[in-house]
Protein backbone atom coordinates (compact mmCIF):
# COMPACT_ATOMS: atom_id res chain seq x y z
CA UNK A 1 0.00 0.00 0.00
CA UNK A 2 1.28 3.52 -0.82
CA UNK A 3 2.21 5.70 2.02
CA UNK A 4 0.18 8.89 2.06
CA UNK A 5 2.46 11.61 2.88
CA UNK A 6 0.58 14.22 5.60
CA UNK A 7 1.02 18.22 4.61
CA UNK A 8 -0.07 20.86 6.61
CA UNK A 9 -1.60 22.50 3.63
CA UNK A 10 -1.99 22.94 -0.08
CA UNK A 11 -2.93 26.49 -0.94
CA UNK A 12 -2.34 28.81 -4.09
CA UNK A 13 0.49 30.97 -4.16
CA UNK A 14 0.64 34.87 -4.64
CA UNK A 15 1.82 35.17 -8.45
CA UNK A 16 1.12 31.98 -9.56
CA UNK A 17 1.84 28.19 -8.37
CA UNK A 18 0.91 26.39 -5.54
CA UNK A 19 2.18 25.96 -1.23
CA UNK A 20 2.86 23.00 -0.40
CA UNK A 21 3.97 22.41 3.44
CA UNK A 22 5.77 19.22 4.19
CA UNK A 23 6.68 17.75 7.58
CA UNK A 24 10.66 16.85 7.63
CA UNK A 25 10.63 13.51 8.57
CA UNK A 26 8.29 13.11 5.77
CA UNK A 27 10.51 14.90 3.08
CA UNK A 28 12.26 11.98 1.42
CA UNK A 29 9.15 9.95 0.54
CA UNK A 30 7.10 13.37 -0.55
CA UNK A 31 10.27 14.22 -2.57
CA UNK A 32 10.31 10.17 -4.01
CA UNK A 33 6.93 10.44 -4.56
CA UNK A 34 7.33 13.64 -6.90
CA UNK A 35 9.96 11.82 -8.84
CA UNK A 36 8.02 8.56 -9.69
CA UNK A 37 4.93 10.82 -10.85
CA UNK A 38 6.89 13.46 -12.94
CA UNK A 39 9.94 11.57 -14.75
CA UNK A 40 12.60 12.64 -11.98
CA UNK A 41 13.82 15.96 -11.13
CA UNK A 42 17.79 17.41 -11.04
CA UNK A 43 18.48 20.48 -8.88
CA UNK A 44 18.98 23.79 -10.87
CA UNK A 45 20.33 25.98 -8.51
CA UNK A 46 19.84 27.66 -4.86
CA UNK A 47 19.21 30.97 -3.92
CA UNK A 48 16.90 31.91 -1.52
CA UNK A 49 15.59 28.32 -2.05
CA UNK A 50 16.60 24.86 -3.21
CA UNK A 51 15.46 25.09 -7.29
CA UNK A 52 14.28 21.89 -8.81
CA UNK A 53 12.72 20.34 -12.19
CA UNK A 54 11.00 17.10 -12.96
CA UNK A 55 11.15 15.44 -16.12
CA UNK A 56 7.43 16.96 -17.42
CA UNK A 57 8.51 20.36 -16.55
CA UNK A 58 7.13 20.82 -12.81
CA UNK A 59 9.38 23.00 -10.89
CA UNK A 60 9.99 23.41 -7.24
CA UNK A 61 11.54 25.91 -4.56
CA UNK A 62 12.19 24.41 -1.57
CA UNK A 63 12.60 26.71 1.72
CA UNK A 64 14.47 25.20 5.09
CA UNK A 65 12.50 25.63 8.05
CA UNK A 66 13.76 28.72 9.96
CA UNK A 67 17.37 28.17 11.43
CA UNK A 68 18.28 25.95 8.68
CA UNK A 69 21.08 26.40 5.91
CA UNK A 70 20.74 26.27 2.02
CA UNK A 71 23.59 23.72 0.34
CA UNK A 72 25.86 26.92 -0.48
CA UNK A 73 28.92 24.68 -2.45
CA UNK A 74 27.38 21.78 -3.19
CA UNK A 75 23.74 22.36 -4.60
CA UNK A 76 23.36 19.09 -5.60
CA UNK A 77 23.17 17.68 -2.42
CA UNK A 78 19.20 16.94 -1.69
CA UNK A 79 20.32 14.62 0.82
CA UNK A 80 22.03 17.36 2.61
CA UNK A 81 18.91 19.48 2.77
CA UNK A 82 17.04 16.69 3.96
CA UNK A 83 19.16 16.10 7.05
CA UNK A 84 19.94 19.65 8.12
CA UNK A 85 15.56 20.13 7.57
CA UNK A 86 15.36 16.73 9.88
CA UNK A 87 17.78 18.32 12.87
CA UNK A 88 15.62 19.56 15.92
CA UNK A 89 16.37 22.67 16.71
CA UNK A 90 16.34 25.31 19.29
CA UNK A 91 13.89 28.07 18.28
CA UNK A 92 11.67 31.25 20.06
CA UNK A 93 8.03 31.35 19.27
CA UNK A 94 6.22 34.57 19.18
CA UNK A 95 2.48 35.15 18.73
CA UNK A 96 0.64 38.05 18.98
CA UNK A 97 -2.84 39.15 18.43
CA UNK A 98 -3.60 42.61 20.05
CA UNK A 99 -5.05 41.12 22.91
CA UNK A 100 -3.12 38.10 23.78
CA UNK A 101 0.36 36.43 23.31
CA UNK A 102 2.17 33.25 23.50
CA UNK A 103 5.43 32.70 23.71
CA UNK A 104 7.27 29.34 23.72
CA UNK A 105 11.05 27.68 23.45
CA UNK A 106 10.40 24.73 21.11
CA UNK A 107 13.58 22.18 20.77
CA UNK A 108 12.14 20.45 17.27
CA UNK A 109 8.60 19.70 17.68
CA UNK A 110 8.45 19.65 21.29
CA UNK A 111 7.47 22.98 23.40
CA UNK A 112 10.22 23.15 26.43
CA UNK A 113 8.43 26.77 28.18
CA UNK A 114 6.04 28.99 27.63
CA UNK A 115 3.57 31.90 28.79
CA UNK A 116 0.21 32.85 27.29
CA UNK A 117 -1.37 35.79 28.52
CA UNK A 118 -4.31 37.97 27.65
CA UNK A 119 -4.83 41.83 27.58
CA UNK A 120 -7.80 44.22 27.54
CA UNK A 121 -8.15 45.70 24.52
CA UNK A 122 -10.94 47.78 23.90
CA UNK A 123 -13.14 46.84 20.39
CA UNK A 124 -13.49 49.61 17.16
CA UNK A 125 -16.67 51.80 18.29
CA UNK A 126 -19.22 52.99 15.30
CA UNK A 127 -19.33 55.96 16.98
CA UNK A 128 -18.84 59.39 15.24
CA UNK A 129 -17.28 62.67 16.38
CA UNK A 130 -15.09 63.20 19.79
CA UNK A 131 -16.09 60.20 20.61
CA UNK A 132 -14.95 58.06 18.32
CA UNK A 133 -11.98 60.10 18.75
CA UNK A 134 -11.50 58.96 22.38
CA UNK A 135 -12.41 55.63 22.05
CA UNK A 136 -9.49 55.31 19.59
CA UNK A 137 -6.93 56.94 21.41
CA UNK A 138 -7.92 54.94 24.76
CA UNK A 139 -7.79 51.87 22.30
CA UNK A 140 -4.46 53.06 21.10
CA UNK A 141 -3.13 53.49 24.59
CA UNK A 142 -4.52 50.24 25.67
CA UNK A 143 -2.76 47.97 22.60
CA UNK A 144 0.30 49.73 23.46
CA UNK A 145 0.14 48.71 27.08
CA UNK A 146 -0.61 44.97 25.61
CA UNK A 147 2.12 45.07 23.41
CA UNK A 148 5.03 46.67 26.40
CA UNK A 149 3.45 43.62 28.80
CA UNK A 150 4.00 40.98 25.79
CA UNK A 151 7.33 42.10 24.92
CA UNK A 152 8.54 41.75 29.06
CA UNK A 153 7.13 38.24 28.44
CA UNK A 154 9.01 38.03 25.41
CA UNK A 155 12.31 39.38 27.19
CA UNK A 156 11.93 36.70 30.54
CA UNK A 157 11.71 33.53 28.22
CA UNK A 158 14.11 34.61 24.95
CA UNK A 159 16.69 36.92 26.18
CA UNK A 160 18.03 34.06 28.56
CA UNK A 161 18.08 31.46 25.47
CA UNK A 162 19.34 34.03 23.13
CA UNK A 163 23.12 32.60 22.28
CA UNK A 164 21.22 28.90 21.64
CA UNK A 165 18.36 29.76 19.65
CA UNK A 166 18.48 29.04 15.82
CA UNK A 167 15.70 31.75 14.89
CA UNK A 168 12.52 33.22 16.12
CA UNK A 169 9.41 32.28 14.60
CA UNK A 170 6.29 34.65 14.72
CA UNK A 171 2.90 34.38 13.97
CA UNK A 172 -0.72 35.87 14.34
CA UNK A 173 -1.05 39.85 13.72
CA UNK A 174 1.73 41.24 11.42
CA UNK A 175 1.26 44.55 12.83
CA UNK A 176 0.77 43.27 16.19
CA UNK A 177 4.06 41.54 16.63
CA UNK A 178 6.13 44.11 15.02
CA UNK A 179 4.84 46.69 17.85
CA UNK A 180 6.16 43.74 20.16
CA UNK A 181 9.37 43.40 18.58
CA UNK A 182 9.88 47.07 18.28
CA UNK A 183 10.27 47.75 21.91
CA UNK A 184 13.90 48.48 22.70
CA UNK A 185 14.60 45.53 25.32
CA UNK A 186 14.11 43.21 22.20
CA UNK A 187 16.39 44.54 20.10
CA UNK A 188 18.62 41.21 20.20
CA UNK A 189 16.26 39.06 18.96
CA UNK A 190 15.61 41.28 16.03
CA UNK A 191 18.67 39.37 13.99
CA UNK A 192 16.93 35.77 14.38
CA UNK A 193 13.69 36.57 13.20
CA UNK A 194 12.02 34.63 10.74
CA UNK A 195 10.53 36.17 7.73
CA UNK A 196 7.56 33.72 7.67
CA UNK A 197 4.65 34.59 9.60
CA UNK A 198 2.85 31.82 10.60
CA UNK A 199 -1.36 31.67 10.03
CA UNK A 200 -2.18 30.90 13.51
CA UNK A 201 -5.60 31.54 15.42
CA UNK A 202 -5.79 33.41 18.90
CA UNK A 203 -2.62 32.91 21.04
CA UNK A 204 -3.51 30.01 23.28
CA UNK A 205 -1.13 27.07 24.61
CA UNK A 206 -2.88 24.56 22.04
CA UNK A 207 -1.87 26.60 19.69
CA UNK A 208 1.88 27.44 20.88
CA UNK A 209 2.42 23.64 21.09
CA UNK A 210 0.68 23.20 17.00
CA UNK A 211 3.26 26.30 16.04
CA UNK A 212 6.56 24.42 17.17
CA UNK A 213 5.61 21.52 14.84
CA UNK A 214 4.23 23.96 12.03
CA UNK A 215 8.00 25.88 11.66
CA UNK A 216 9.72 23.10 11.16
CA UNK A 217 8.19 22.13 8.11
CA UNK A 218 10.10 22.65 5.02
CA UNK A 219 7.72 24.69 2.38
CA UNK A 220 7.39 23.79 -1.37
CA UNK A 221 6.44 26.53 -3.77
CA UNK A 222 5.12 23.87 -7.09
CA UNK A 223 4.84 25.45 -10.56
CA UNK A 224 3.20 23.60 -13.61
CA UNK A 225 4.41 24.06 -16.68
CA UNK A 226 2.48 26.52 -18.99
Amino acid sequence: MRETVRVASVRPAAGGGRWVDVDPERLPAWLNGFAVRHGGYRITGVDEALRLSSGDGVTLGLWAPPGATLPATAPEDIDGFVTDALAERRIGLLLARQASVAVGIAQGPRLLASKVDTYYVQSRTAAGGWSQQRYARRRANQAKAAAESAAEIAVRLLLPELDRLAALVTGGDRRTVEAILGEPQLAPVRPLVSPRLLAVGEPRQAVLEEAAVLARRVRILVHDPA
